[in-house]
């Protein structure tokens, strides 16, 4: 989940509030109760910008009631795919392709089944959400150690793309999945079968379960998940700012001696929030929350008046102004302890020590009954608000040096050019670690997210097009980075299979579950190298992500935009304003 933060500035009037936010909808619209759907991600918008259709959607609330659903689809072999109650993941993962698929949504599935104390273990259906998981375990004295830090997120969908916190000290790993004990599956089966196999996977009895763990969607639809959990414990956080001229020396290093640090970086502003963050003994004092400021209820005038200006700086090309309110943003985040109190009402100073539990996820925007929109989360595509790209990889410890010297000379060209990134919180730096699912990460590493403007317009071209582009580029290409399965544009999932140690084995599985491929669409066999066409060319292409740029029209000529090499990284194209 992005890092986008709406505080109380003098010069930006944006309000944020904790209360009063309308539930998000449900991403699936139909036309006739559950015929002739449609269904988008959280921002209203796939990469492509193209409108995913279904003849149908279904919403199964027992396991029952999910095989027969699954079953009825495998024997009219229809296409299936799987859908959250909010789709976080910016790619077309929950599109089924053409128009006669079936959505099945977890809305309904949103039960926690059991959580045994003793062998330290929750057990959910895939429809919970992170922070009703959160909740269970600390109701029990559990907790799970890693995760996102958005908790509108679902089980499902976080073991679908492989949604991770940060630490460098997860042994076991520092994602989601790394944590599942066992796990019920229901994929495609044949008549013999009755069109629906239910696979119960454990950890330990077969290996398929490390395919299962980081699945796209493609195996079939998860149904209950067991996690293995810890005790509950309490952490200590403060936030140090520093510049960022050693950043390079010292990210790994800070990751070493820090359990759950992180990092923000601001390039065009030469500095880095480091964020030190461990666990501390049960019997220290303190209650502390972390309330972040970005995942609050904000007025939607106040969301309309900042896109506003976001649109009006981009239009004029205002580099100077986009990097004021980005500069002002960031003090006021800052002062504002990014959200963090130290009893749950007001912040006094750092360290903030709290439990685990109310410190490691937050989300307040979703808590309320509902406004009539007065209020929203800051990226409701139901009102003007924010819209933006997301671009997030990881790099292996081994090279992440480089790759930050690589954009320091970048940005040493023109210190302006990442100011498009400050008013989203900068580059959040999380610390990976190498997991054994086939699709999770291969190694240690850092994983970096940018979180950037986007036009409403999809041939109009962004300020400092080409130096977010050569960094996307830089990063996947010349890095060899890994792409988070849940954001991103199509550039950076070219060729992503060759860098799978186990990436045939996991197709394997996939194969032997699903040898239909029900619940494959052209986009998941593009993705997973089973079929050509992921970048998709044709004019103004460059400035979506849908390709690299080889010709001008691939950019935007006629505002000025032609396709040109790097500045850094030479062998990149990208869109650059002449």
């Amino acid at each position: 989940m992005m890092f986008i933060a709406v505080v109380i500035t003098s010069s930006l009037i944006i309000i944020s509030l904790s209360t009063c936010t309308p539930p998000p909808e449900d991403p699936i619209h139909c036309s006739n109760s559950t015929t002739s759907c449609t269904i988008t991600n959280y921002i209203g918008a796939f990469p492509d910008r193209s409108t995913c259709r279904a003849s149908g959607a279904a919403y199964p609330a027992t396991e029952d009631e999910l095989i027969a659903v699954v079953a009825d689809g495998a024997r009219a072999r229809r296409k299936m795919k799987v859908a959250t109650r909010s789709h976080h993941s910016i790619p077309k993962l929950a599109c089924p392709g053409g128009e006669g698929g079936l959505l099945i949504s977890t809305k309904f599935l949103g039960r926690v089944l059991a959580v045994d104390k003793e062998a330290r273990t929750v057990t959910v259906e895939s429809g919970v959400t992170l922070r009703q998981l959160i909740e269970a375990a600390a109701e029990a004295g559990l907790a799970l150690p890693y995760s996102p830090y958005w908790w509108g997120l679902t089980v499902g969908g976080m073991l679908a793309t492989g949604a991770h916190g940060s630490s460098l000290w997860a042994r076991q790993g520092g994602a989601v999945h790394d944590y599942v004990a066992e796990m019920t599956m229901v994929s495609p089966g044949t008549a013999a079968d009755g069109y629906a196999r239910v696979r119960r996977l454990k950890e330990g009895d077969s290996t398929e379960i490390n395919a299962a763990k980081v699945s796209l969607g493609v195996l079939g639809t998860i149904y209950k998940v067991t996690f293995k959990l810890q005790p509950m414990f309490k952490r200590s956080l403060t936030y140090m700012q520093k510049d960022d001229k050693e950043l390079g020396d010292e990210a790994i290093a800070f990751g070493s001696k820090h359990e759950f640090a992180d990092l923000s970086w601001f390039p065009s502003l030469g500095k880095v929030i480091y964020r030190i963050d461990d666990r501390v003994a049960s019997n220290a004092v303190g209650n502390g929350i972390y309330d972040f400021i970005g995942f609050r209820s904000t007025f939607s005038s106040a969301l309309a008046i900042i896109r506003s200006v976001e649109d009006i700086q981009e239009s004029t090309k205002d580099a100077d102004a986009r990097c004021l309110s980005g500069k002002l943003l960031s003090s006021d985040l800052e002062s504002a302890a990014f959200g963090l109190t130290n009893d749950g009402l007001t912040f006094t100073a750092y360290p903030v020590i709290g439990y685990h539990n109310h410190l490691q996820a937050s989300g307040s925007c979703l808590d309320s009954a509902g406004d009539g929109l007065i209020t929203a989360c800051p990226w409701d595509s139901r009102i003007k608000a924010q819209f933006f790209h997301q671009t997030s990889f990881s790099i292996a410890l081994s090279d992440a040096k480089d790759f930050i010297h690589d954009v320091q000379t970048l940005v040493a060209l023109d210190p302006r050019s990442l100011c498009v990134i400050d008013q989203y919180n900068g580059i959040l730096i999380r610390y990976v670690t190498a997991s054994n699912a086939y699709l999770g990460k291969q190694e240690d590493g850092l994983d970096f997210d940018l979180t950037y403007y986007r036009s409403k317009e999809p041939a109009m071209p962004r300020l400092f097009e080409d130096i977010l582009e050569e960094i996307e580029q830089m990063a996947v290409f010349k890095y060899g980075g890994l792409p988070h399965w849940g954001k991103n544009r199509n550039v950076a999932f070219e060729g992503v299979m060759r860098k799978y140690k186990r990436g045939e084995e996991f197709v394997r599985v996939k194969e032997e579950y699903d040898p239909l491929g029900l619940f494959s669409s052209d986009w998941t066999d593009q993705v997973l190298g089973l079929r050509v066409g992921l970048m998709i060319f044709r004019d103004g292409c460059g400035l979506e992500g849908l390709c690299v740029c080889s010709e001008d029209r691939h950019c935007a000529p006629g505002e000025g935009f032609f396709c040109r090499p790097g500045k850094v990284y030479k062998n990149a194209r990208v869109c650059r304003n002449i």
